[in-house]
């Protein structure tokens, strides 16, 4: 009992002691992505839409943003978690919504459930996720009205948006490598080895 208390200690001091180092590089690139992320969402919002059409960014973008900017090497963070995630879980937000939209005791949680079982059995795990679930069965306004095509506009347009961010920015250095999966880090080291032969 003591060992495994001991033990349970060190890991803790060492994930804490992880947690708080500061890489200010690390923090830069985050904050770029971050800030380009959710601001060239914005910016398409304020600039682009009509007024009583104004609905580009929504809230879960701003968790995303965390992982896919600031965690990228975590799985939840990866493109597929990203996309899918959060595109299933609109249609499971919208469709709940269809079913049940007058009794929200019953389908913010139904929503939210269903959302989280279907990421699961997807692979696409993506906590954001949940909360785009959510949106669609608990706003008022433009989103009940826009129905299934809330997955493809705000959800599917800001997700794609916000990887593409993420693409430049998290493989700015050669520190930082997005998405984590070792086929595309094979790929991008290909084509930077061919650029060292050419040049």
């Amino acid at each position: 009992m003591k060992k495994t208390i001991r033990r349970t200690f060190r890991v803790s001091k060492y994930v804490i002691y992880k947690e708080t180092l500061v890489d200010y590089k690390e923090h830069f690139w985050s904050f770029l992505g971050a800030f380009f992320g959710i601001g060239l969402i914005a910016f398409l919002q304020s600039h682009y839409l009509l007024q009583e059409e104004n609905v580009f960014l929504i809230g879960s973008f701003g968790a995303s943003s965390v992982l896919i900017y600031g965690a990228i090497q975590s799985p939840l963070a990866q493109p597929r978690n990203l996309v899918g995630g959060h595109v299933l879980s609109a249609l499971v937000g919208v469709t709940v919504y269809q079913i049940v939209p007058d009794i929200l005791w019953l389908s913010a949680p139904l929503a939210v459930a269903f959302s989280i079982v279907l990421m699961q059995y997807t692979k696409t795990l993506h906590p954001p996720g949940g909360a785009t679930a959510l949106i669609a069965v608990t706003s008022t306004g433009k989103i009940p009205e826009l129905g299934y095509w809330y997955v493809i506009s705000p959800v599917l347009s800001g997700c794609i948006i916000l990887l593409l961010v993420a693409l430049v920015f998290n493989n700015m250095t050669k520190n930082r490598s997005y998405p984590a999966h070792s086929r595309f880090k094979r790929l991008l080291k290909k084509k930077h080895e061919h650029k060292l032969k050419n040049h």
